[in-house]
Order: structure tokens, then sequence, then C-alpha cells
């Protein structure tokens, strides 16, 4: 099985190839400022974790043991800073609101139901509005819930390397990623509702 490029790259790295080091950036800056701006909440903090994380990481890649396991080891350090920047920076919400309290119950239902937005055609969901709606459902999540949203649906970690990421177990990561995926349905769904509602003349 053909070794992925950012694996490539770790190991050039813990071989002691200083030249990888640019390609590494290259292929993690994105990745590392968009986790960090929907954990941190603010693009100077964000930008800030990013710098700090790879920084951290060309520092220490002797403490890496498994070059197949960079993404899980890199975002654990960018998870370390952004709790740091949480807690000093001047943005930091006075408290994160609980799950329950973004997703209320609905008076008389047992179920809450949600439009297919599956079956939507692929274009709609590709509209800077449908990006910009999800990308705030995202940020709005509860920062346990956002991380576990974030690091499998969005970075493609595993659900094991998830649980190496943010010291949990596997399944704690699922529980969190089926109630984060649900609340981001919910605030979709008026979105996605009203795509799929016809015109009128």
């Amino acid at each position: 099985m053909q070794e992925s490029l950012e694996t490539r790259l770790a190991r050039r790295l813990m071989e002691g190839d200083a030249s990888a080091f640019d390609p590494f950036v290259d292929h993690f800056q994105a990745k590392l400022f968009q986790y960090s701006f929907l954990m941190c909440g603010h693009r100077e903090d964000a930008e800030e974790v990013a710098q700090e994380t790879l920084l951290k990481a060309f520092h220490s890649f002797q403490q890496l043991r498994e070059p197949e396991h960079v993404k899980a080891w890199i975002f654990r350090i960018a998870k370390n800073f952004c709790h740091m920047k949480r807690r000093r920076s001047v943005y930091a919400p006075e408290r994160e609101l609980s799950l329950d309290e973004l997703m209320p119950a609905r008076a008389g239902e047992g179920q809450i139901e949600i439009a297919d937005w599956s079956q939507l055609p692929e274009a709609s969901v590709l509209q800077t509005e449908m990006r910009e709606t999800l990308r705030d459902a995202i940020a709005g999540l509860p920062e346990m819930y956002r991380a576990v949203l974030l690091l499998r649906d969005v970075e493609g970690l595993s659900g094991a390397e998830t649980a190496t990421v943010l010291d949990v177990s596997v399944d704690v990561v699922k529980q969190r990623l089926h109630r984060a995926r649900l609340a981001v349905r919910q605030k979709l769904d008026s979105y996605l509702r009203r795509a799929e509602a016809p015109a009128r003349p």
C-alpha cells in the first residue's frame, strides 16, 4: 500500500531531512488553521495556534514514533495549543453552552424530524451560503462535540485516532460524534427545507 504524502514527509523529517518542512507546512497549514479557527473562534488566535503547532512539530519530530499517525499527532499538538489559547484569549466565551441548550426539545414531539438533505442536488450543497451555514453550525457546538466532529468528519481521522487526540475512549468519540452530527443537522434544517421548497410563480 502506497504511503500518503503526509506520511512520507513525516518520515523524512524524522530522519532529519529539514528540506521536507516547507512542503509539510504547505500540506498542513490550511488544515490546522481551519481546525483552530473553528475551535478557538477567532482568526488571530487561529493563526497563532497554527504557527505554534507547526513550530512545535518541527522541533519535536523525534517524539513521533509512527509516521503514518502524523496527522493525529499534529492535531493533538494543535488541540493543546487551542486549549491554552482559549484560556488566555480575550475572545474566549464566559461559558460554553451545553448541547441540550443548543438543541431545545420541541413540545409534543418525541422525535426530531429533519429534512432529507442527503437527497439535495450536489450543487446546492456547494453554495457559499450553505458552506457558511455549515461552518456556523459547527462553530456553535460546545467544544467537546466540535472537536470530535472536526477531527472525524472534516479531517478524516479514525475513531481510534480521534480518541487518542482527545484522550477519551472510542465509545465516547462515537457518542459525541452522533450528538454533534444531529445538532448540526438541526441547525442546517431550516436552510435545507428552504432549498427543497419549490419556487413561487
